[in-house]
C-alpha cells in the first residue's frame, strides 16, 4: 500500500522505540531531579527578593565574591600547571607503583575536605616541617594568608583536572605518538605536537570543574587560611559566618554561589549541557 511505510522507515521507527528511555527509570530520575533542583528553589523561596540588590552589593559580600574569584582563578591556573603534567606521567609512564600514585593524587576526592585542611596545616604550618623552613629561611608565612586559600583550593580542585585529562588521554590511545617517535620525533616534540593537542577538548570541561570545585571549596580553607575578611574570608566562607547572624544575607550570597556556577558551566560547556559536545 502506498500509505504504509517503507521497511526503511519501520526499521527506523522500531529502533528509534527500542533506545528511547525505559519506563520504569522516570520515577527515580524525577526524584533525582527533584533532590537537585527543590532546595535551590528553596533558596528562592526564603530570600526577600526586594532586599536582594542590597545584600548583594554590601561590602561583605562583594569583598568575598572578589576574594573567591581571584583565588579560584589561580587555583585554576595552579591545577593546570601541575596537574596538566601529572596526567601526562599516569597515562603515560609505566614504572612500579603508577597505581598507588594515582590513587595519592584522587585521594583529596573522598578525603573530608576538613581533613585536606588538616593536612596542609601541619605541613605548611608555623610548627609543620615545610613551614618551619620557609619561615626560618625566607620569612615567609603561609597560615592564614590569601596564599593559604589558593592552596587549599588547588589541593581539593586539582584531582578533577588531572582526572579528567588522564582519561582524555587514555581513550586516545598511543597509537600517534607511536607514529610520531618512529618518524624520529624525540619525547618533548612529541608531547608538543602530538600529545598537547589530544588534551586540548579535554580541557574545557576539566578546567570548569576544576573553577568550580575551588569556588566552593569550605572545609580545607577554613582550617587551614581561616576566615578573614579580605584575606582569607571566600564566598562560601562569608555564608558560613553570616548564616549565623544574618540568614538574609547568608541566603543571598549562596544565591550568587548558585548564579556564578551556572554561568560558568552553561558559557563554558553549552555543548556539553545541551547534550550536543
Amino acid at each position: 500500500m502506498s500509505g504504509s511505510p517503507s521497511p526503511p522507515t519501520r526499521r527506523k521507527q522500531s529502533s528509534e522505540r527500542a533506545a528511547g528511555v525505559p519506563a520504569p527509570l522516570w520515577l527515580p530520575a524525577a526524584c533525582a531531579l527533584a533532590l537537585i533542583v527543590l532546595p535551590v528553589l528553596g533558596l528562592f523561596a526564603r530570600v526577600d527578593l526586594s532586599g536582594l540588590p542590597a545584600l548583594l552589593t554590601s561590602p561583605a559580600a562583594l569583598s568575598a565574591l572578589e576574594l573567591s574569584l581571584r583565588t579560584a582563578v589561580t587555583a585554576t591556573l595552579l591545577s593546570v600547571l601541575l596537574g596538566a603534567p601529572l596526567a601526562v606521567v599516569l597515562a603515560r609512564a609505566r614504572f612500579p607503583g603508577t597505581r598507588l600514585l594515582r590513587g595519592a593524587v584522587l585521594l583529596p576526592l573522598v578525603l573530608p575536605p576538613v581533613v585536606g585542611g588538616l593536612a596542609l596545616l601541619y605541613l605548611l604550618g608555623r610548627t609543620g616541617p615545610v613551614g618551619e623552613l620557609l619561615d626560618e629561611w625566607f620569612g615567609l608565612t603561609i597560615l592564614y594568608t590569601t596564599t593559604a586559600v589558593v592552596l587549599a583550593q588547588t589541593f581539593v580542585a586539582m584531582p578533577f583536572l588531572v582526572m579528567g585529562l588522564e582519561g582524555a588521554l587514555r581513550a586516545a590511545g598511543t597509537e600517534y605518538e607511536r607514529v610520531a617517535a618512529t618518524l624520529g620525533a624525540g619525547p618533548w616534540l612529541t608531547f608538543r605536537r602530538v600529545t598537547l593537542p589530544m588534551l586540548l577538548p579535554a580541557l574545557g570541561s576539566s578546567l570548569v570543574l576544576t573553577f568550580a570545585r575551588a569556588l566552593g571549596e569550605f572545609g580545607a580553607t577554613i582550617t587551614f587560611a581561616g576566615s578573614l575578611r579580605g584575606t582569607t574570608r571566600t564566598l562560601p566562607l562569608a555564608v558560613y559566618t553570616e548564616a549565623q547572624a544574618d540568614v538574609d544575607a547568608a541566603v543571598a550570597m549562596s544565591l550568587l554561589l548558585v548564579g556564578i556556577a551556572l554561568v560558568v558551566i552553561l558559557v563554558a560547556r553549552p555543548g556539553g549541557v545541551s547534550g550536543r559536545g
